[in-house]
Formats: structure tokens, sequence, C-alpha cells
């Protein structure tokens, strides 16, 4: 079994598919992790618990999702000593994402958030792995083929150009 390294959160069920894109790629680079629905909101009590207890569950960083006022990813980091990773998410209460991107981003000096665009859960993964990947050979030697294989995609694309002249 894997071990848990990466806690990833969100605010609502609602948030699920967007946040299984960080799945997908921890996945793929083979990172344990949990996946919960913790609100700031809500759930308050759970959330206090969730960032205090975090570091003890052996997590090393936590991707935390969060549409409409978004106060989940950074209200996280004001707990803990991880490293948070904040997904402004696309809700049906949102403003069309806007308010979820400024409310993550915009943090306070002393509490950082790394921030991924709006829906952009695939990058909080992939950031989570290259983290990961400072202390991990086995991962870096992973997202180096990642990256090859970007190369050749764009390369294989400027193949495909000439049928555009």
């Amino acid at each position: 079994m894997k071990q848990i390294e990466v806690g990833i959160i969100m605010g609502s069920s609602s948030d699920a598919p967007i946040m299984r894109q960080a799945i997908e790629v921890l996945n793929k680079f083979e990172v344990g992790y949990e996946f919960s629905v913790v609100s700031a909101h809500r759930s308050p009590q759970k959330m206090f618990e969730y960032a205090t207890t975090a570091e003890e569950r052996g997590l090393k960083i936590i991707i935390a999702g969060a549409g409409g006022a978004a106060h989940l990813p950074g209200m996280v980091a004001a707990i803990t000593t991880l490293p948070v990773i904040g997904v402004p998410i696309k809700s049906s209460n949102s403003l069309d994402g806007w308010d979820s991107l400024l409310s993550i981003v915009q943090m306070p000096g002393d509490i950082p958030v790394a921030t991924v665009g709006v829906n952009g859960a695939r990058n909080a993964g992939l950031l989570a792995v290259q983290i990961l990947a400072a202390n991990n050979s086995t991962l870096k030697q992973m997202l180096t083929q990642l990256k090859k294989d970007n190369y050749d995609k764009v390369s294989k694309q400027n193949e495909t150009l000439d049928s555009f002249a």
C-alpha cells in the first residue's frame, strides 16, 4: 500500500469532478493520497482538526479546492506548516471563478498558498509531485520524462504545420 503523502480536500462534494484531476496525476506518479470534503464554513471544527493533524498523519502537502468565497485553502494554510496548494473552483455560486481565484491568491503576509488557475486541479497535482520530487529521485525521473514527452509533442505538432501552409 502506498504511503499517503498528499491530502486532497474540497469545500463540497460538488467540487469532486474538478479535484479528481489531481487524483489522476497522483495515480500516474504513484503518489498516495486521501480525498475528502472539509468545509471551512459548514464544518470549521473538522477543518481545524484536519489541518492540525495532517503532518502527524504523514501528509507532506495539502491540495485544497474551493469555490465561491473559497476560504478553505487559506484557513488550512493559516493552521498548518505544510505547503498548501489552492485550487479555485468555478462553482454554481461563484462569479465565473474570479471570486475564488482572488480569495485564494490574495492571502495576507505570512500565510502563503500556492495557487493554480481556476479549475486547475491537474496542475495542483503536478505541483505536489514536483514538491515531493525534491527528495524523491524516482519522482524526479518521472517528471523529467514528462517534460521530454511534452517537448516531443510540440516537435510533432511542428511537423504537421506544413499542412496548414
